[in-house]
């Protein structure tokens, strides 16, 4: 065994143990500090990054291309990033039409030689400037994976240098693996936006983000939560009742309406003065943009579960152990006991 190698030999073993202990202790001791809950009033750089979650199919895209389209009425350069691989969130603002997305461009141009531009993957209307990230196909790659190569090829072609008033990050809420939470875990965007409904399953992934948001606050962080965007509300309540109880604004309530979903599927925007929903997006453009984040105060399961009538979410139900013999089934067989009996004496 050489002597000068640094990974073999119990002195470096019980040295790297003890490393590997005391990086775990304050890793702890930072876990468990109370940073105090100080909040810049604003957005303390010019440009607001903007990172957007929610759970698949809740409404981001419609919401994010309607409130991008607003605020660039409004005269703000708005940069519209699609960070999901469904690759759908810039459908809505280009009509349908699927934009070429970050990854696929990249893709091509490497293998003929070429590199990329900025006009190969970012496209504009209506002075909303966008562009997909896109994803991998699937069984074919790491979803989370291709998002950090993505921004890996923004900042090539020169992300930071960028002028803009806003980026809208459209992440999915539901997917946890690191690359999608990569705006919170490396101080990306200084604050997030929840869009949910008043259903369980979109509130528990809303739940989910409100807890990675506080886990990064306690080691250092300093994204915050700016507030929720109600979608399809039909009034029940569920979603502000969220949003009090893990204390955080509703930055607007969308209503479920036929006149919104028809539009939505024919590609139309509504966030523009000329529709009657021009106000609502107006007023939702208001509150992104002045928001503070905020420490959010996540629920336990429990806690999410009181939010809703126990009728329907199985309130009651008493979790019943299984046994050996309930997995063995029919191949359920009764074994000699290994126990010694010693006769009385």
């Amino acid at each position: 065994m050489p002597e000068n190698d640094p990974y073999l030999g119990d002195a470096f073993v019980k040295d790297d143990v003890q490393n590997l202990k005391d990086f775990d202790q304050r890793l702890r001791d930072e876990a468990n500090e109370d940073l105090a809950d100080v909040i810049p009033a604003e957005a303390t750089k010019k440009t607001q990054i903007i990172a957007i979650y929610g759970k698949g199919g809740i409404g981001k895209s419609f919401t994010l291309a309607n409130l991008s389209h607003m605020m660039a009425e409004q005269g703000k350069r708005v940069l519209l990033i699609g960070c999901d691989p469904k690759s759908d969130t810039t459908s809505l603002l280009f009509g349908g039409k699927a934009c070429p997305t970050i990854i696929e461009t990249s893709t091509k141009k490497k293998l003929a030689g070429e590199e990329v531009k900025i006009g190969d993957v970012c496209f504009k209307r209506g002075g909303v400037f966008a562009m997909e990230l896109g994803g991998p196909e699937v069984g074919r790659g790491c979803g989370g994976r291709g998002i950090i190569h993505g921004f890996e090829l923004l900042e090539k072609l020169g992300f930071h240098d960028w002028d803009f008033d806003y980026v809208l990050l459209d992440f999915l809420g539901d997917v946890v693996c690191g690359g999608f939470g990569l705006p919170i875990a490396r101080d990306m965007a200084q604050k997030v936006i929840l869009v949910g409904s008043n259903d369980l399953q979109s509130l528990y992934v809303a739940n989910n983000v409100c807890s990675a948001v506080e886990y990064f606050r306690k080691l250092g962080g300093n994204v915050g939560v700016a507030g929720l965007v109600v979608n399809k509300d039909d009034g029940s309540g569920e979603a502000q009742a969220f949003a009090k109880a893990v204390n955080i604004p509703v930055l607007a309530s969308i209503p479920q309406d036929d006149d919104l979903r028809k539009k939505s599927a024919n590609y139309q925007i509504v966030g523009t003065d000329a529709s009657q929903w021009g106000a609502l997006f107006a007023e939702l453009g208001m509150n992104v943009a002045e928001a503070p984040p905020v420490r959010p105060a996540p629920l336990s399961q429990d806690g999410l579960l009181e939010l809703f009538d126990g009728s329907e979410t199985g309130a009651g139900v008493v979790l019943e152990p299984a046994t050996d013999t309930d997995m063995r089934g029919k191949n359920a067989a009764p074994k000699e006991s290994l126990e010694v009996i010693y006769d009385e004496a």
